[in-house]
């Protein structure tokens, strides 16, 4: 078994400055580290139980296929906020068969972001022997 010490998610942006200002203002993420200088500096945030690192530069976007899912608290909040700043909201909050309430965003490279609430009596809640 691999012993995992550190986990973070790596995305390399078409515009690293827009791609800060989104999700360092936009989305609210506080930064856990920067490395290098100018315009082309890393900058790595919190994000939960992880990382989100935002380097380097692609001269075109990403995949599609990436996707981010971050667990909040409150979903309608989240939704009012960044809806004030300008956020792309590709679909406001919905409550799934599954019982979670999930919003999606997309970043300026149209980066997919799930925005998930799980109400207080979903599974993701519970936590045996806690």
């Amino acid at each position: 078994m691999v012993h995992v010490l550190s986990s973070r998610i790596l995305l390399h942006p078409t515009d690293p400055e827009r791609s800060r200002v989104f999700y360092g203002e936009q989305l609210g993420l506080a930064v856990y580290r920067e490395f290098g200088t100018g315009p082309q500096r890393g900058t790595v945030y919190f994000l939960g139980g992880g990382f989100l690192e935002v380097s380097g530069r692609l001269e075109t976007p990403p995949s599609s296929a990436v996707r981010l899912w971050l667990q909040v608290e409150d979903v309608e909040a989240a939704h009012e906020e960044l809806r004030g700043k300008g956020v792309e909201i590709v679909r406001p909050p919905v409550q799934e068969p599954w019982g979670l309430v999930e919003m999606w965003i997309a970043d300026p490279d149209g980066t997919r972001i799930v925005l998930v609430e799980a109400p207080a009596d979903h599974p993701l809640r519970y936590r045996p022997g806690i």
